[in-house]
């Protein structure tokens, strides 16, 4: 194998692999190494511009730990994360699309009773999100559970942001006997991701806004049923048609509906002006 010429080197990479003992991982690297050598040979890359792309991944590596995923941003918005979700999440009719993860789960949040509020610093507009879980066939579906999680008034995550309490703006909550659930969060504002590494700065070179539309993420979970990962977007966000992320589906996208009424108000245990959004969703079963 002393061919290593331009023509011969990228069929020299892949015999170099024949003896793989993991097929699926010897289809995977053979595919990625042929797309890799035709787009270095399509564009003609220079060792400046190799070089400039090592040490763009380096940085992105550097800004990693345990509070901040720079490759799952960068992995966001290039689109790779959402082609992913689409992939292995091909949504049946009437079943609730998926859409990206990101970077800012955190396992451990507490669950709560239903109707219980996922604000601890009782900042921002309370919303008070309600509905049911069911079955593609319309069956309700008893003690299923969503896991929330969202960012404060300030468009930050508690992770993110030092003056939010521990675990601020995340918890879990069941369903009852007939699929309802009802928690109180805060109206979500649009944000950006953050900007102030290698994916920021790549975004300003290609002339792209950092902003995600306001939302709040939701994981839906039922025993013997199809798991979904989804928000719920705010209808009228001047950011669902240009998501940094590329997170936004039609279907994901609601009223938050405003109420000014004190004595309404009190049936929900919050204060005035507040926000009401009802959403149904729906699980595939395994």
């Amino acid at each position: 194998m002393s061919d290593n010429t331009e023509e011969q080197i990228t069929q020299n990479v892949l015999d170099s692999m024949a003896q793989t003992p993991n097929p699926r991982l010897k289809e995977v690297m053979s595919s990625l190494i042929t797309h890799l050598h035709t787009f270095i040979r399509e564009v003609e890359l220079s060792e400046e511009e190799w070089m400039a792309g090592i040490q763009f991944l380096t940085r992105t590596g550097q800004m990693c730990d345990e509070k901040r995923q720079e490759f799952i941003l960068l992995s966001d918005t290039m689109g790779v994360s959402m082609l992913v979700d689409a992939i292995n999440h091909r949504a049946e009719d009437g079943v609730t699309e998926n859409t990206v993860f990101g970077p800012f789960y955190r396992e451990g949040a507490q669950e709560l009773p239903m109707g219980a509020t996922i604000s601890q610093d009782g900042r921002g507009d309370p919303v008070v999100v309600m509905g049911r879980v069911l079955s593609t066939s319309g069956k309700p579906l008893a003690n299923a559970l969503l896991d929330i999680w969202e960012t404060d008034e300030n468009g930050l995550y508690e992770q993110q942001d030092p003056e939010q309490p521990d675990m601020n703006l995340r918890g879990k909550f069941r369903t009852d006997s007939e699929g309802r659930y009802c928690f109180v969060g805060i109206k979500p504002v649009s944000y950006s991701i953050p900007d102030d590494g290698p994916v920021g700065r790549l975004l300003r070179a290609l002339k792209r806004h950092p902003f995600r539309p306001a939302h709040i993420h939701m994981l839906v979970s039922a025993e013997g049923f199809a798991p979904v990962t989804t928000h719920l977007f705010v209808k009228g966000d001047k950011y669902l048609d240009s998501d940094a992320v590329f997170g936004t589906k039609d279907s994901l996208v609601v009223d938050f509906v405003r109420h000014d009424s004190t004595e309404e108000a009190a049936r929900y245990h919050v204060t005035a002006p507040f926000y009401t959004v009802d959403y149904t969703f729906v699980l595939k079963s395994r």
